[in-house]
């Protein structure tokens, strides 16, 4: 007979940036979590903290092998995939299977479980949008061949066979779309905008923008991303849904900000765009706040400050910072 669970979690990709915040909201909430990750591209300092907590479990395992037999849950958060442009191509057929063998392999754990799943998906299934915003009901316009689709294309296998198992198994089915989300434990060699910036500006180093630095984004707070995922587990409804901040900046716009917080001297490098990069992103949350009464509530001068300090914290045991930095902090502008 199966064990009888309430509130237990299981989140794969658990010692990733998202997935560690996501153990803190839920066990701050009274979750049990069942932690998994391989440390392909997860860190273990991201889940230190939760160790020696009576309601957190860590298991290391590759959810691309058939899966050992693991605790029964009511949840299962799927945000097992290296996520950078950087791992494109080194790590193109990891991120191709996680998001393929690993999504069916969880699938078949939920539905074993009557657990309710959530896909951590991403608005690259847009590709370079001709429509915008993107609501959840845009096709996309995708390169299927080129350098990003390993990471593309994948995801929008994995949103296939979520469906798929809802179709034929009636298992409960939530899929995040999710939006440019930066803050505290992102890789300093993530290699995504924030990081990229914030990490060379504290160094002195040139900042490093692609293109001519007009592209758009929206970029989201962790603290706000954690909070619509967890809203979008207890809710009652499945398919697609946006979980992004709907603010509109420039590249450039982003890059001065991060110069002003950290009062850094360094000048800009430009380089060529890479092949498939997005001109605008800007999510459609009207699914988000009609069905989950949710929208993002930290603003990008605040988000980037925070994740200032966390690199500041990071950084100094390691490297040095930047003399503007000092210099501000000894002004009393921190």
């Amino acid at each position: 007979m199966r064990e009888y669970v309430e509130n237990r979690v299981l989140i794969s990709g658990a010692a990733g940036f998202i997935g560690s915040h996501l153990c803190g909201l839920l066990l701050e909430k009274g979750y049990e979590v069942v932690a998994i990750d391989n440390f392909v591209t997860g860190s273990a300092k991201n889940i230190e903290p939760y160790l020696k907590h009576s309601q957190f479990q860590f298991i290391k395992l590759d959810l691309t092998h058939p899966l050992p037999h693991l605790p029964p849950v009511n949840f299962i958060f799927h945000l097992a995939s290296p996520a950078s442009p950087v791992n494109f191509d080194n790590l193109s057929i990891e991120i191709m299977l996680v998001n393929s063998l690993g999504t069916y392999n969880l699938l078949e754990l939920a539905r074993t479980n009557k657990a309710r799943f959530i896909l951590g998906s991403t608005s690259e299934v847009y590709g370079d949008p001709e429509q915008h915003p993107q609501k959840e009901e845009y096709w996309g316009n995708v390169n299927t061949t080129g350098p990003r689709s390993c990471y593309d294309e994948s995801k929008r296998f994995a949103e296939a066979l979520c469906m798929s198992f809802k179709r034929r198994h009636d298992l409960s089915i939530g899929i995040a779309r999710i939006f440019n989300t930066y803050g505290p434990r992102m890789r300093s060699d993530d290699g995504r905008v924030i990081s990229n910036f914030v990490c060379q500006a504290l160094k002195g180093e040139p900042i490093t923008i692609y293109g001519d630095g007009k592209q758009i984004r929206s970029f989201c707070y962790v603290s706000d991303l954690i909070e619509g995922l967890f809203l979008l587990m207890n809710a009652d409804c499945s398919g697609p849904v946006n979980l992004g901040n709907p603010d509109e900046h420039t590249i450039l716009d982003i890059a001065e900000l991060v110069k002003i917080l950290t009062g850094s001297l360094s000048l800009f490098s430009f380089s060529p765009l890479p092949t498939d990069d997005p001109r605008r992103r800007k999510p459609d949350i009207s699914k988000a706040k009609a069905l989950l009464g949710w929208e993002p509530k930290v603003s990008i001068e605040v988000g980037v400050e925070h994740t200032i300090e966390w690199y500041i914290e990071e950084m100094a045991q390691f490297e040095p910072i930047s003399q503007g930095y000092l210099n501000r902090e000894l002004k009393g502008e921190g």
